[in-house]
């Protein structure tokens, strides 16, 4: 029999919606409201959005630890709940939480999370994924002993040890030292290079832009924008140019003041914002000097991820409470 062909798509999210019953408490609450999502296989997606946009929701869906109220959700071609034992074998999941039992060693929880997938003893790579994430040295001591990053990074290997196509990673830098963090990343990289398709939260927009590929944010349960990350960072047409003076100066000249001028550092550095689809650096620097100053030093600085991310969930925002 034939393997079956790998899917164009990892995982497939198409009206996907989750509402949480009411409770004594609290009223019924909407956390995922017709959410549709293709990542395409070997790719590194970014999931952004603030605390409460739906994002762990969607993960415990993925895992099979949340039910969906409505929609469909494919992860490898299989459908979570037709297709459930398969669905489950695809993905690998990193949580937030340190759920780690503080009795056992890390090799003793690879090796038993090995098991609970019915990967037989010659099958296991244990030692492998204990020295993919840095804990060789630590294979045979208490996870109690461990430090937070390290466990961190245990978390990390259970969800390796049945070599899933498909890895989610949770914030899984919280509380990474940042040598830690990097070699984290390092080999998360070279997994992905070598084809799993990794889903990657975090609240570091800095390692989003630099690792992902494509980027999604979602705000109050909706998707509000999915895009390549380079076309993202184009969303916003802006740049600034930022000068170091000869000499100080007290005031900016007006003919600098359609640029939005800001003057610090006792008066020996401006900070010019324009717009580089109408307006190219080279000819706001011009202008500067044909106002009379004296450039010692310039740089420009692109937009980030940071800016379009707050752009977006402002926006969203605004409209949710008009909605309202």
């Amino acid at each position: 029999m034939a393997d079956r062909p790998e899917p164009e798509f990892a995982i497939e999210v198409e009206g996907l919606s989750k509402i949480y019953a009411r409770s004594k408490r609290n009223a019924p609450k909407k956390a995922l409201d017709d959410v549709t999502l293709k990542i395409r296989r070997g790719s590194f997606f970014g999931l952004l959005g603030p605390n409460g946009a739906g994002k762990s929701t969607l993960i415990n869906i993925l895992a099979g630890l949340v039910n969906k109220t409505a929609g469909s959700v494919r992860v490898w071609g299989h459908d979570i709940i037709d297709d459930m034992r398969a669905a489950r074998r695809a993905i690998g999941v990193v949580p937030q939480e340190l759920n780690i039992d503080p009795f056992f060693t890390p090799r003793e929880l690879l090796d038993l999370q090995a098991g609970l997938y019915g990967l037989p003893k010659v099958e296991r790579r244990t030692d492998e994924v204990l020295s993919a994430v840095g804990l060789a040295d630590k294979a045979d001591a208490y996870t109690r002993s461990l430090s937070g990053g390290m466990r961190r990074r245990l978390l990390v290997g259970k969800a390796m040890v049945h070599r899933p196509p498909v890895l989610v990673l949770d914030e899984p830098s919280a509380g990474v030292d940042v040598d830690l963090r990097r070699q984290l990343w390092t080999h998360v990289r070279e997994m992905n290079r070598q084809g799993t398709t990794v889903l990657l939260t975090t609240h570091y927009l800095e390692e989003a832009e630099a690792m992902c590929d494509q980027i999604a944010i979602i705000n109050h349960g909706r998707i509000i924008a999915c895009e390549p990350t380079e076309t993202m960072l184009r969303r916003i047409d802006a740049k600034q140019l930022r000068v170091t003076l000869e000499n100080a100066i007290e005031k900016v000249p007006v003919a600098l003041g359609a640029y939005s001028p800001a003057l610090d550092r006792g008066g020996y550095r401006l900070t010019l914002g324009f717009a580089p689809s109408k307006t190219p650096a080279l000819q706001v620097l011009a202008e500067v000097e044909a106002a009379g100053l004296t450039v010692a030093d310039f740089s420009t600085t692109d937009t980030d991820l940071e800016d379009i991310f707050i752009r977006l969930t402002q926006a969203s925002d605004a409209a949710a409470d008009d909605a309202a």
